[in-house]
């Protein structure tokens, strides 16, 4: 797995259900990003998100082979240990926000990205492209990046929702 200054990346694989992997970037950012905004509507939970958040940090950080992800790895760890420090020793109670700030910007970057980079610009070697030519329904990469935006659009309407009535 690599991450690039100019906000690509790429990951390599071996065998795998590629309709699965193909939209996993897209798709998996936006469900990460519900799972996040539903876990910091309790502490418990919120915490729980922290901690797992740490975890694939650390994992990412052992596995990552570029120093710019690493380094994303490493400061992303110590502000999360700062904040929750401070949530269990002071009366700064931010944890809940920044797990919420994450999981939204996750699921409004995921939408943004799937506009940007499937429905906009026309790149032929875009996931969406390659799940079309996978595919044997008529939909081509642009048809796939609608659908993949409307599904992600509906995890953070659908988070955002759940949300507000486990809050009410």
């Amino acid at each position: 797995m690599q991450v690039h200054a100019d906000e690509g990346g790429v990951t390599q694989t071996r065998g795998g259900i590629y309709w699965i992997i193909l939209p996993a970037g897209y798709l998996g950012s936006s469900f990460w990003g519900m799972v996040f905004i539903l876990s910091s509507t309790n502490l418990l939970t919120t915490r729980i998100a922290a901690g797992c958040f740490i975890l694939a940090l650390l994992v990412v950080l052992f596995v990552a082979k570029n120093w710019l992800l690493r380094g994303l790895c490493i400061g992303f760890i110590i502000f999360l240990a700062i904040v929750w420090l401070l949530q269990e020793t002071t009366k700064v109670h931010a944890l809940r926000y920044i797990i919420l700030f994450i999981g939204v910007m996750n699921s409004l970057f995921s939408v943004y990205d799937i506009y940007d980079d499937l429905i906009s610009r026309r790149v032929h070697s875009s996931d969406a492209e390659k799940f079309a030519e996978i595919c044997p329904c008529p939909c081509n990469g642009v048809g796939w990046g609608v659908i993949w935006g409307m599904i992600s659009f509906i995890f953070l309407c659908g988070s955002i929702y759940l949300g507000l009535v486990i809050l009410s």
